[in-house]
This record gives structure tokens, sequence and C-alpha cells, in this order.
């Protein structure tokens, strides 16, 4: 999405044509020409912005003052998808950001009415009318430029794009400051309301799906890279299931993947699942089939993080098993990565090794195995080498010493470790907000490359007990209380009585 539309683009604003050129060799003159171009396209962004970013029409007249024509919001949206470097784009929505957002002597002024009327005996009335006031004066402007927007053919689209672009430059930092976080975060919750669930429709990928939707869904995969066409094949095929969401306004262009495996048990290794020995064209027997295993859930637009779709996709593809497919279907759960585990552990050897004593989060019977296999020197420095490469999995021996102390290590990291009292890891957050149960840890669950580099091989089970996902939802959230299982609340157990952290 770098061509929108047949507005203005970033040339005509300029008043510019430019041919091809022959490189020049660098010099004063090319820096100049460089000076020229970069000074000439902000003239041209604010001009742009002046005239496209509607002004906020007096609270009296908010209701009567006419939509901006159609030609200025195609206008931004032409000149933006000429934009073809990620640093023009970013600063075009910095100064966006910087100009064009809430006034603030409005809103002082607006305050100070609302504490004036609260300090006197007034009708209620007179002080709603002032707080809506207020209200008001705190929606900033380019809010209403992204709602007219919205209106035009592609343009909830367009916008989509436009936070994946916001997002990529703040990771980038090619954009900072509190401006771009409030645009940030009045778009996406603009976009949570475009994309409630109500608006959204499941649909289910088969091999016999359109091309071009088999394509997104390959491409989209963040959790277990498709291989080839077999591979997907295999991933539409049968004992498999595979549905996204879709906005009502564009059928068939995928918002979020769920990868499902239908099984006879809850499944302890990703290869069981992606390697399947059966052919695709299996028939299935409804008597195998007594548990669903949510294996990969992927966005297919980067503009929509944050956005609550994940537990909704859930929510209605369990549905849909059990009303239309498998209505003895009982056992609900996913088979999850643990991204962060291997990066949080290498932090923590690195920190313990500084202190050059004894290990506190190894044994001695452990540091005594672990030396014996790697031919000695300190346990914390020589596994962060090891981890690093991945090349530990290479040893069997070194596999079995390691399998407790990792167990235990990475069933602290995901219970015990937090962010502002949830858990630090993104995925096992999002399973327990929707009340799942954190269920069992599974050693070399993964032992794919990936896998090895990414959570020492580790992957974990979040259970869905349907019955009870409601109350662990609301102890999780309000109270911060993780629902886990005896497994893994034996190998916390187990971590704070052999590591002093």
């Amino acid at each position: 999405m770098r061509v929108l539309g047949t507005g203005l683009s970033a040339g005509r604003l300029l008043g510019l044509w430019l041919p091809p050129r022959p490189p020049r060799p660098p010099g004063p003159r090319l820096s100049n020409g460089r000076a020229a171009a970069a000074g000439a396209l902000k003239r041209a962004m604010d001009e742009l912005l002046h005239r496209a970013v509607p002004a906020m029409p007096a609270y009296e007249l908010r209701e009567k003052t006419p939509a901006p024509a159609e030609n200025q919001c195609a206008d931004f949206m032409s000149f933006y998808g000429s934009l073809a470097e990620a640093s023009e784009r970013a600063e075009l929505l910095s100064r966006l950001a910087r100009g064009f957002g809430v006034d603030h002597s409005q809103v002082a002024e607006q305050s100070a009415g609302v504490l004036q009327l609260r300090q006197q005996p007034r009708e209620a009335a007179v002080l709603l009318q002032a707080e809506d006031r207020l209200r008001y004066a705190l929606v900033p402007r380019y809010r209403s430029l992204f709602h007219h927007i919205s209106k035009l053919d592609g343009g909830v689209r367009f916008l989509v794009q436009l936070r994946a672009d916001l997002l990529e430059a703040q990771a980038l930092k090619l954009v900072e400051g509190p401006h771009v976080r409030e645009m940030n975060g009045v778009l996406k919750s603009m976009l949570s309301e475009w994309f409630a669930s109500g608006f959204l429709n499941l649909e289910r990928v088969t091999w016999h799906s359109p091309c071009e939707v088999l394509q997104k869904i390959s491409k989209s995969e963040a959790v277990h890279p498709v291989k080839n066409w077999m591979d997907m094949k295999r991933r539409v095929g049968s004992y498999r299931r595979c549905y996204f969401f879709s906005h009502c306004s564009t059928p068939g262009e995928p918002l979020i993947v769920l990868h499902v495996a239908l099984t006879s048990e809850i499944s302890n290794t990703i290869q069981t699942i992606l390697v399947k020995e059966c052919p695709p064209a299996e028939a299935e027997e409804q008597s195998r089939i007594t548990t669903a295993v949510f294996y990969s859930l992927s966005l297919a637009q980067q503009g929509l993080q944050g956005v609550e779709l994940g537990t909704f996709l859930i929510k209605r593809v369990v549905k849909e098993l059990q009303q239309k497919e498998f209505p003895h279907l009982g056992v609900f759960s996913s088979l999850s990565p643990i991204p962060g585990f291997t990066k949080w552990l290498q932090g923590l050897l690195k920190s313990k090794a500084k202190e050059h004593g004894r290990s506190e989060l190894f044994t001695d019977a452990e540091c005594r195995e672990i030396a014996e296999v790697t031919g000695g020197g300190p346990v914390n420095e020589t596994l962060r080498a090891l981890l690093s490469s991945g090349e530990w999995v290479q040893s069997e021996r070194l596999v079995r010493a390691l399998q407790a102390p990792l167990m235990r290590l990475c069933a602290w990291y995901l219970y015990g470790e937090k962010h502002r009292g949830y858990a630090l890891n993104p995925v096992a957050n999002f399973h327990l907000q929707n009340g799942a149960v954190m269920w069992r840890l599974n050693w070399m669950g993964d032992a794919s490359l990936k896998g090895i580099t990414g959570s020492c091989g580790l992957m974990v089970n979040y259970r869905y007990f349907l019955e009870d996902t409601a109350a662990n939802r609301v102890a999780y959230l309000g109270s911060q209380n993780i629902k886990a299982s005896e497994q893994v609340l034996s190998l916390v157990a187990q971590f704070q009585k052999n590591s002093k952290l």
C-alpha cells in the first residue's frame, strides 16, 4: 500500500518532476540538493496537513459544520501512499501528531469552568454541559481526519496500514515522544470500535480455498513458518482446521488466523502436529477426535496489534467446532511457544556470572554433572555460550542434565516473572487473560532451531476449562492470580527451594 487513490502525490505538491539521473560522486552539491529536497518535502507535508486536517468547529457548531470534501482526505491518502521511505512516512506522522492534537489552552479553559461550577450550587444540566464541553476539547484534531478517511472506499484498510507503519517507526525509533504515543492510542481505540466482534466474519480455510487466501495465510504464519505447499496442505487437511476473521467490509481478507489440531489427547510436541504421518486426504474418524489443540495464532494485519481479536477468535472457533462438527468435543488446549525465555535466562546467567560465586540457579549435583559433560569451567558462563548457539541439544547427556533445571526455571519465568503484576511472557498473559489454566510444561516440545534458540525447546499447554474460564479471567485481571496445574506449581516450588533470586 504505497499508492492509493488518484489525489495528490508528494511530487505534485512539490511542483517537481524528477527524471532518473545517473549517480553523481558525493560532494557539497549533492548534499545541498538533498537538503533542499528534504526541506521542500517537509514544507509540502505542512501544506498538506493544514489543508487535509479539518479545524475543530466551535462547540455550538459541532453538529452543524459540514464534513470536509472527500478529495481532501483522498489527497492525504495519496500523498502518504507516495512516500516510499519509512523515514518520510514517520516524519509526516510525527508532524500530524505534534501539530494537530489537542488544543491545550481550550482544555485548561474548559477544565477551569468545570471546577468553578463544582464549587457553586448549580443545576445538574449546567455542570453536565460544561463537562461535555471539556470532553469535546479533549478530542485531538487528527481524530477527525481518521474518522473521515474511514468513510472512504478502502479508508479503514488504509488506516490499518498507517498504524502498522506508525508501530514500525516507533520500534525503529524513527518517531518518539508522548504526542506520537497518544496518536497511536487514539487510532488503536478507533480501530477497536471498527473491528468489534459484531463486524467480524469467521471463515474456514481448506485446500479448496482461493489461492490468494492460502498465500496470505502462509505469509502471515508467524509461530511455525510454512515450509512449502505440501506443508500448507497438511495444515488445512484432515484432523486440522484453519480459521480466520475477516471484516464485513473486506470478506476473504484475513485479519487474524488460528490453526487447530483435532486429536485424541493434548499434544506435547509441535512436531507431532506439523509432521503428520497420515496423508492430508485421510477421512476423519469422529471417535478419534476428543481434543482441539490451538497451536498457532497469528496476526495478519500488524496495524491491529492490541485490538482484541484473538480472544474472540478462539471463542468463535470453540463454538463453531462444538455446534457444527463435534458436539462431543470437550477438551480445549493450546500448545504454545515461550518467546523470550532464552533471552531472559541468558540475562539471568550473565548477572549471576558477575558474582563469581556459587551458582544460585543450579544445585551442587547439577553443577557437577553439567561441568563433567562440558569439560569444567564456570557453569553460568558455559551455559550462556551453549544456549547462544543451540549446540547443547547435540549431546544427549547434556540434554538430560539440563532438563530438570531448565524446566523449573521456565516454570518460574512463566508463573513468577511479572510486568505490572501480570505475567511477563506475552503469550502467557494472553491465555491467562482469556481464563485458561497454565497446565503443562513440555520438555523438547519444539525441537526446531527456532524452538531451541527461542525457548530451549520448551513449550507449554494452556488449557481451557470452559466452565471455569470466566472465573479464572476475573481472578487474573482483578487479583492477578494465576491458575496453574500441580505440575507447574511443583516446578515453581522446586525453583524457590533450589534458587536464590
